[in-house]
């Protein structure tokens, strides 16, 4: 039988998860290949870009968007488990659960607003997708190859940086000021690694995780709170943190954590004449990305374009 899309794997995904027990993600695969049938060489099918099996990246996507949708979770990586909701979907027997089905939960479609997507409504859903980590769901749309390219990689880092969100908040609270140091020594600051390491989570001082330098020579420094919290961060946090500051005669200080800052936080940060910068679970996945912070490049492709200066010289 042909290899099934995404969509149609979302259903048999749901249901095997259907005994409340924690599976492995490499096993489901497994038992949907079986369940579907599908062939040693249906197996062995490969992404045009040769990185993985093109069946278990579309699982890979089925899991992704049950997992925003909220119908299944995860406790630790490559796992996963139904939730509530999921039973509940169960429950009501449905014919097939794709794309229309789950977003009827605001979380799903609130993934698909942060990762740029606009759904249009003459035309049906592409069946074809890949896994997150990999490439993306193609677009039937109106756009260009280059507009369609540029697209397809928006959503593969808004679902990296997703997961790697998710992963942060997973680890300790030791390993994520370790990670907040890696960060901040790839950004530029901090001067060596091991001189940043040495100031991560010795200063004492209340309300203060460490101290880093500005630059490799320590002409300034920056005082850091890094904050492996769930819940989103108030305005009294940062008051703490800025009075700490003060008692450093310090002007500068970085408040970075996995969760959010309220309103009243960033107003305060805002106005108040010490400069300090918070840096929100989001954006510190983005920095991540941006300069190769526990992630991996799996594939790199090039776009090129006819060097017209070659072609004005004379050919003589």
């Amino acid at each position: 039988m042909p290899i099934p899309d995404y969509q149609t794997v979302m259903l048999p995904f749901l249901r095997l998860a259907g005994d409340g027990q924690e599976h492995r993600f490499r096993d489901a695969v497994t038992a949907l290949a079986n369940e579907f049938a599908l062939t040693e060489d249906e197996r062995n099918v490969m992404l045009p870009s040769g990185t993985a099996p093109l069946f278990d990246n579309r699982v890979g996507w089925a899991r992704t968007y049950l997992k925003q949708a909220g119908l299944i979770d995860s406790r630790k990586r490559g796992m996963f488990h139904i939730t509530t909701r999921g039973h509940d979907l169960l429950a009501k027997k449905p014919p097939r659960v794709d794309s229309s089905t789950l977003e009827q939960y605001s979380e799903y479609l609130d993934f698909k607003l942060r990762r740029g997507e606009q759904k249009d409504l003459t035309k049906p859903e592409t069946a074809v997708v890949q896994d997150p980590s990999t490439e993306a769901p193609p677009s039937q749309s109106d756009s260009t190859p280059e507009e369609l390219l540029s697209q397809a990689y928006q959503r593969l880092r808004a679902n990296l940086e997703a997961e790697l969100l998710e992963q942060v908040k997973s680890s300790t609270p030791a390993f994520f000021e370790r990670l907040v140091i890696d960060l901040l020594v790839a950004m530029g600051y901090g001067g060596s690694r091991r001189d940043a390491g040495r100031a991560i989570g010795k200063s004492g001082d209340g309300g203060i995780d460490g101290i880093i330098k500005e630059d490799k020579l320590g002409l300034d420094v920056i005082y850091v709170q890094a904050k492996r919290w769930e819940g989103t961060i108030g305005r009294p946090e940062i008051q703490k943190f800025a009075g700490a500051l003060q008692g450093q005669r310090a002007n500068k200080g970085v408040f970075i954590t996995t969760s959010g800052f309220t309103r009243e936080a960033v107003d305060y940060a805002n106005i108040i004449s010490t400069k300090i910068i918070l840096v929100a679970g989001e954006q510190l996945a983005t920095l991540m990305v941006d300069h190769n912070v526990g992630i991996s490049t799996i594939s790199a492709f090039e776009i090129k374009r006819i060097d017209s200066d070659y072609f004005d010289v004379d050919n003589i």
